[in-house]
């Protein structure tokens, strides 16, 4: 496997993409079947990204994908205060507790993954492997790769509808420009998995979720952020090659 990373580092990032989708279609949908949602998901979830830190971690790779602490204060990232917000969305609205606590425990442990995962496959992988050929190219294909991929709530049986969906890329889209910004001028992924987990996880809690003025008013407040940001942080790129 290393040594197919060593060849290909982009095929190797995609890949990661195609076994992440395919494998997480098939455990949902077993795990429907069987009428334990997010069981064999979250078995699959977790497996990943222990397989994934531990494979980082035995070729020297964590700090190459930002497994590490930023390399820049946090004051130059207004203390984080804009990720805060972002990722306490899903309970601006209430909370509702609609889901049996072992399924909603389940749905949260694969959320916490997904963060993790989604996070070191777009803004890690396929970003840092684009970047040595063309920084701005890597920043816009990852950012809007992760984006259309939400297209896949429409066919997945979630029962999200088109309006909804469309918002949602067009929001995942926003976020994918924000993570890349931070992780690449501040050059650690913690702050973009840690936003993104919690977003996700919180959702199960939520009261109205899928919200259209919540979800335009978060895709507003990441796409200022990331204004602020591309301004106001020191144009190099902190990636490590």
């Amino acid at each position: 496997m290393y040594k197919f990373y060593q060849k290909s580092r982009i095929w190797f990032s995609i890949l990661s993409i195609a076994l992440y989708v395919v494998g997480s279609s098939i455990a949902d949908g077993v795990s429907e079947s069987i009428g334990i949602p997010k069981l064999l998901t979250f078995a699959f979830h977790l497996a990943m990204s222990a397989f994934a830190l531990l494979w980082l971690k035995k070729h020297g790779l964590l700090a190459t994908y930002g497994i590490c602490k930023p390399i820049a204060e946090a004051k130059r990232f207004l203390y984080y205060v804009p990720l805060v917000l972002l990722a306490s969305c899903n309970l601006w609205l209430g909370v509702a507790f609609t889901q049996p606590l072992a399924h909603a425990l389940l749905f949260i442990g694969s959320m916490l993954c997904v963060g993790f995962l989604e996070e070191l496959i777009f803004r890690g992988f396929l970003f840092v492997s684009m970047a040595q050929n063309g920084r701005r190219a890597a920043i816009i294909v990852s950012s809007v790769t992760f984006g259309i991929g939400h297209i896949v709530n429409l066919f997945n049986g979630s029962g999200a509808e088109l309006p909804s969906t469309l918002l949602q890329i067009l929001g995942a889209v926003a976020f994918g420009f924000l993570f890349v910004l931070i992780f690449d001028r501040g050059g650690s992924l913690l702050p973009c998995i840690l936003t993104h987990s919690i977003l996700n996880s919180l959702s199960v809690i939520g009261k109205d979720t899928e919200n259209l003025v919540v979800a335009l008013v978060i895709t507003v407040l990441a796409l200022l952020y990331t204004l602020v940001l591309n301004k106001t942080l020191p144009n190099s790129c902190a990636v490590r090659k």
